[in-house]
């Protein structure tokens, strides 16, 4: 068994430390995927980030037959693809990132604003519920507009903590709102 495929394994027994390892050892080659295809980091970042949250959700899906890198580059792909019919169905996101809810792109009525604007609330309410740490860096991301590597330097963090961070507290604030 290769060291690729030791990580896999482990990373299906929910060690953290493969997830690490697999993140720190594929991000570049996502996001410079990503970066190729789009031109804008922050975005490419974005997606970088869904495409390894999505990847590791679905690992019990990956074919060992096949290489990992590749497997990630198809997923991330697909997420690319994913927001691009977003797009082409006039919707644009919360400071064409947040994932959490869409908007109309198109002039508001009294009433969708009144909607828009307790759907914020509840999102803003969730993020309050997280650990500060989660907090934190969605609210650095989302409401302060910062790179990730902006949020590591501001909270004194290596990069690859903050990504896994930004990660992780997306699919807790995810889950909640599913939940409401």
């Amino acid at each position: 068994m290769g060291r690729i495929e030791k990580h896999i394994k482990e990373a299906l027994e929910g060690k953290q430390s493969a997830f690490d390892y697999l993140l720190n050892r594929y991000w570049n080659d996502v996001f410079r995927f990503q970066k190729s295809r789009i031109n804008n980091q922050n975005d490419a970042e974005d997606i970088t980030i869904q495409t390894f949250a999505k990847a590791f959700d679905n690992l019990k899906q990956y074919n060992p037959q096949y290489d990992f890198k590749n497997w990630l580059l198809m997923i991330s792909k697909q997420v690319y693809i994913d927001l691009q019919r977003k797009k082409k169905h006039d919707f644009v996101s919360i400071k064409e990132k947040s994932e959490v809810f869409q908007l109309p792109d198109k002039e508001l009525t009294a009433e969708d604003q009144m909607i828009l604007e307790q759907k914020l609330l509840q999102v803003k309410q969730a993020i309050n519920r997280l650990k500060p740490h989660y907090k934190e860096v969605l609210e650095l991301r989302f409401f302060h507009d910062l790179s990730y590597k902006e949020i590591a330097e501001q909270i004194g963090e290596p990069l690859n903590n903050v990504k896994v961070k930004i990660m992780r507290a997306r699919k807790l604030l995810a889950d909640m709102l599913k939940k409401q």
